[in-house]
């Protein structure tokens, strides 16, 4: 019964974010074939731009907006992304994102536009925010429960027949059962870590407010009661002293005052390390907004941790193509199981109304 319902309950949803997922998987290839994503100049040999003038380019390129980020792409060294805001605070969606050359500061297109950007808002909120996150999150754990719960059923069937028994000879209802049973079976390890990696995203924001009520306030609290700066420090004074003040780290973004991911005062340089894994552990260095000094600077908490490992290894993110294909295979394979699961439930469904009006009309007579 939990088996049924969690499954039932969750399932439309779950066909939603396997049939979306499936082309995220390979976004940032069907972005280059459809010429959404930005490709630097050929400009080898040149030494980048001070990263002033990228901000500079990007604020000419969006007259009357601000800067909220700055970040640096370590796939692609030759590119900058500038994003710019009605506001430091502005909305997620009010946001824009363009793409420069580092060498030249020439803007190479905007980013997150197109096809793709509707099927990733359908995947992550179906247009509807953190309400949206939310109830993902929700049949996410009940797709968990419904795979945990599936195991215990099958455990007493392998006792029964031996594994990948197909009983092809018996009816079609029998022979889907058998298919659901050893597919769910092959990809329940993969599921599983899908399936948590994807609840864990939904609460990103939530752990993000977390982090701030606790660990930044802690971190800003010498600056409590001090107005935003009037002047900002320029960005390369900042990259600098985020680079001295972390040794052996790079830049992955820069966040201005003001915006969500620091305080009204501080510039926040997220630091990344160069292994496949230190890459994803950002470290946050807070700087004075007005001078470019650091103020501080700490290892995320564990739940951010485990939420930025989590994003990657949720899409398969992290390993090439290769890697790529595997999920999409084990993507192929859940929409399987759901859609047995769901034929299952139906034949099911038939078979006992097929039951009941044959009673009926034994009795009748």
């Amino acid at each position: 019964m939990v088996h049924t319902w969690t499954s039932l309950i969750s399932t439309v949803f779950l066909l939603l974010l396997c049939l979306t997922g499936l082309p995220l998987i390979f976004h940032h290839e069907i972005d280059e074939a459809l010429g959404y994503a930005p490709l630097p100049e050929a400009a080898t040999g040149r030494p980048p731009l001070p990263a002033q003038q990228i901000v500079q380019a990007a604020l000419a390129a969006d007259p009357g907006r601000v800067m909220q980020y700055v970040s640096w792409d370590k796939d692609e060294p030759g590119i900058v992304f500038g994003f710019t805001n009605n506001a430091p605070d502005g909305k997620p969606d009010d946001t824009t994102v363009r793409a420069f050359d580092a060498v030249t500061a020439k803007p190479l297109g905007l980013v997150g536009v197109g096809p793709m950007l509707i099927v990733l808002k359908l995947h992550t909120d179906m247009f509807a925010g953190q309400a949206g996150k939310l109830f993902l999150g929700a049949m996410g754990l009940l797709f968990v429960v419904a795979i945990v719960s599936g195991v215990v059923l099958y455990w007493p069937f392998t006792r029964r027949l031996r594994f990948a028994t197909i009983r092809d000879h018996s009816a079609r209802r029998v022979a889907w059962l058998d298919w659901h049973n050893l597919i769910g079976v092959v990809t329940i390890v993969w599921m599983l870590v899908v399936g948590l990696t994807g609840v864990i995203n939904t609460w990103a924001e939530l752990m993000l407010n977390q982090w701030k009520a606790t660990e930044l306030a802690e971190m800003v609290k010498p600056y409590a009661g001090k107005p935003p700066p009037v002047k900002l420090a320029p960005l390369d004074q900042v990259v600098a002293q985020a680079k001295q003040a972390a040794p052996g780290m790079d830049v992955a973004f820069v966040a201005y005052p003001g915006t969500p991911f620091t305080s009204s005062h501080h510039y926040a340089a997220f630091m990344r390390g160069d292994t496949p894994l230190t890459s994803r552990l950002l470290k946050p260095v807070l700087l004075d907004g007005e001078t470019g000094e650091v103020s501080d600077t700490r290892a995320l908490p564990t739940y951010l941790q485990a939420l930025l490992i989590s994003q990657p290894l949720h899409f398969g993110d992290y390993g090439g193509i290769p890697l790529k294909i595997i999920w999409a295979i084990l993507d192929v394979l859940t929409i399987t199981v759901i859609g047995s699961g769901l034929y299952l439930w139906l034949a099911r469904r038939r078979k006992r109304g097929r039951v009941a009006a044959t009673s009926q009309v034994a009795l009748a007579r």
